[in-house]
C-alpha cells in the first residue's frame, strides 16, 4: 500500500516550489496530519544544522534552509531524512555532497549518472523511511520536472514519484510570462509514465483580476485534461528564509536616517540567511554589494560566510573590497565576520589538505583579528549556546576551519578587536537580545540611536509561515491535494505528444 504523498514540481527553479510546498505542509498540518517535508537532493550553500537521530549523542548533519523552514511549517522535528542529499557547488563543475548529513565525497559533472547512484539509494532510502513515520510526505522537487537529458538519472522529480508512486502538481510563475506555454511543454515533453503522474497545476505570484485569467486556465485544462488547483496571489510582505542566491535583494526599512549595512555579496556566498534578522528591524537597511563604493557610507560591513574562504578571499582583492573594509575598519566603524567572512578578517588561512580547492594553499588575510585558520578533513558540526555583549543568544557552526586565536577577545567561538568582531557562528543575530545589542553599539559607532525595538524574529518567522498557511487555504483547494496526495493520480489522465508518442 502507499503511503500518502505529493510531489510539488516547477516549471523552473524559483517558479515557487519552496513557498508552495511550505504553504501546503502548514495547511496539511492544520488538518492534524503527521507531515514530513522532503527534497531528495538540494542544491545550495544555504544550510541548517539538526539531529543526526532521535538520540541525543547521535551527532549533527546539515540539511537546506528550505527543508528546516518547511519543517516548521509542518510542526515537525527537522531531521536528516527531510534533505538526505545536499550538493554545495564548489566550481560550475564540482560539488561537494552531503550524504544523510555528512560529507559524502564529490560530485563532478563529468560523472553525472555512475557518480550519482549512490545518492539515488540513500535519497530513496531516506524518503521510504519518513513515510513509515508520517501520514504524508510532501516533496519538493528541483529545477524543472522535464530535464529530458538528465531523466535517465533523475531522483530528484519523476525518477521520485515513480519511486513512490507519488501525483505531481507542477507549479508555474506567471510573473514571468509564457505561464501557459511553460505548463504545457512541460507535461507534453514527458513520456507516457510520467505524465500519468502530473496531475495538476498551480500559479504562483499573480497580480490582478483573476476573472482575466480564467479563459486560460480552462483552455489549458482542455488541452492537458489536468485540473488548475488555484491561483496563489502575489503577496510583497511575504518572504521566508532565503535559499538560493537569486534572493539577494536585501531588506529597506523606509526609514529616513536608517542604519545602513552592506553585506558583501561574495561569489561563492552560503548561509546568507544570518543578516534577515537585522532586516526586519525598524531603523535599519539591509543591502548586498560588490563595489568598493558601496561599503563606503555603510554604517555596518559584514562578511558573510562562503563555501570557498580562499577565492572569494581573491575575488574580494581582484575588486579592491578588501581595502575598503580595511579602512572602514581603521576609521573606528563596526565590521562583522561571519564563518569564512571571519576567517578572511584575520592573519592568515591555510588549506594543506585541499579541502576547499584541488592544490593546498595559504594565504594571507586582512590582518584586522589575530587569529589564524587552518581547514581539517572533518567537518565541525554544532549547535552551540552562549552569550556576548551581556545577552545570550544561539547559532550553529558549519565549518572546516580551525581557528587560533591570539591576544584579541573571545566573541561567540571567535574573536573581537574593537569594532571588529568574528564569530564561527551562524544565526547568531537571530537572538533578539544579542541582536539589539549588536545593533546599539553599531548604532553608537554611527552617532546615532535607533528606534526601541521589541522585534521577535522567532515570532516573525512563524508568522510568516501562518500567512503562506492562511494564502494556501484561501486560494489553492486544499482537499482536492490531500485527496491526490492520499488516493494518486487519477487512472484516466490523458496523455499529450510528443512525450507520450516516443513510448512504445
Amino acid at each position: 500500500m502507499r503511503t500518502p504523498g505529493l510531489l510539488v514540481a516547477g516549471t523552473t527553479s524559483d517558479a515557487g516550489k519552496s513557498v508552495v510546498t511550505t504553504g501546503i505542509c502548514r495547511a496539511f498540518a492544520r488538518r492534524g496530519l503527521r507531515v514530513a517535508p522532503y527534497k531528495a537532493q538540494n542544491m545550495s550553500n544555504n544550510s541548517m544544522v539538526v539531529p543526526l537521530g532521535h538520540d541525543a549523542d547521535a551527532g549533527f548533519g546539515e540539511i537546506g534552509r528550505a527543508q528546516w523552514v518547511q519543517a516548521l511549517a509542518a510542526r515537525a522535528t527537522p531531521e536528516v531524512a527531510m534533505n538526505p542529499v545536499l550538493l554545495k557547488p564548489g566550481s560550475d563543475r564540482r560539488s561537494h555532497a552531503v550524504v544523510m548529513g555528512r560529507p559524502g565525497g564529490v560530485v563532478d559533472a563529468t560523472d553525472f549518472v555512475e557518480g550519482r547512484r549512490h545518492l539515488a539509494q540513500a535519497a530513496h532510502a531516506a524518503f521510504d523511511d519518513l513515510a513509515a513515520r508520517h501520514d504524508v510526505v510532501v516533496a519538493e522537487g528541483a529545477g524543472s520536472p522535464t530535464e529530458i537529458n538528465l531523466r535517465a538519472s533523475d531522483y530528484v522529480n519523476l525518477g521520485l514519484a515513480q519511486h513512490a508512486r507519488m501525483p505531481v502538481v507542477v507549479v508555474g510563475d506567471i510573473d514571468r510570462g509564457g505561464l501557459f506555454a511553460a505548463l504545457h511543454g512541460t507535461v507534453a515533453l514527458l513520456d507516457a509514465a510520467d505524465q500519468a503522474l502530473v496531475a495538476g497545476f498551480v500559479v504562483n505570484k499573480f497580480r490582478g483580476e483573476v476573472s482575466l485569467l480564467e479563459p486560460g486556465l480552462g483552455r489549458l485544462t482542455e488541452l492537458t485534461g489536468r485540473p488548475f488547483l488555484g491561483v496563489l496571489p502575489w503577496d510583497p510582505t511575504l518572504w521566508l528564509d532565503s535559499e538560493d542566491a537569486l534572493d539577494l535583494e536585501g531588506r529597506r526599512s523606509g526609514t529616513a536616517g536608517a542604519l545602513r549595512v552592506a553585506v558583501v555579496r561574495l561569489p561563492r556566498i552560503s548561509n546568507f540567511t544570518d543578516v534577515d534578522a537585522l532586516g526586519v528591524e525598524p531603523g535599519v537597511d539591509v543591502v548586498f554589494v560588490s563595489d568598493p563604493r558601496d561599503v563606503a557610507d555603510a554604517d555596518l560591513v559584514v562578511l558573510p560566510g562562503t563555501r570557498a574562504t580562499i577565492d572569494d578571499l581573491a575575488w574580494l582583492r581582484s575588486r579592491g573590497l578588501d581595502r575598503a573594509v580595511v579602512a572602514h575598519a581603521r576609521a573606528g566603524r563596526p565590521v562583522l565576520g561571519i564563518c569564512g567572512g571571519f576567517q578572511m578578517l584575520g592573519r592568515q588561512v591555510h588549506d594543506p589538505d585541499a579541502v576547499e580547492a584541488s592544490t593546498p594553499r595559504s594565504v594571507e588575510g586582512l590582518g584586522l583579528l589575530d587569529v589564524e585558520t587552518t581547514f581539517g578533513t572533518e567537518k565541525v558540526l554544532r549547535l552551540p549556546v552562549g552569550e556576548a555583549l551581556g545577552a545570550t543568544t544561539s547559532g550553529y557552526e558549519i565549518h572546516h576551519g580551525r581557528i587560533t586565536r591570539g591576544a584579541d577577545e573571545e566573541f561567540l567561538a571567535g574573536a573581537r578587536r574593537g569594532a571588529v568582531m568574528g564569530t564561527m557562528w551562524h544565526g547568531s543575530l537571530e537572538g533578539d537580545a544579542f541582536r539589539h545589542a549588536f545593533l546599539a553599539e553599531v548604532a553608537a559607532a554611527a552617532g546615532t540611536t535607533l528606534p526601541d525595538s521589541d522585534v521577535s524574529f522567532g515570532a516573525l518567522r512563524e508568522a510568516r509561515l501562518d500567512r503562506l498557511g492562511d494564502l494556501v487555504e484561501a486560494h489553492l483547494d486544499v482537499d482536492a491535494l490531500w485527496t491526490l496526495a492520499r488516493d494518486g493520480a487519477p487512472a484516466d489522465l490523458p496523455l499529450l505528444p510528443p512525450g507520450a508518442g516516443s513510448v512504445a
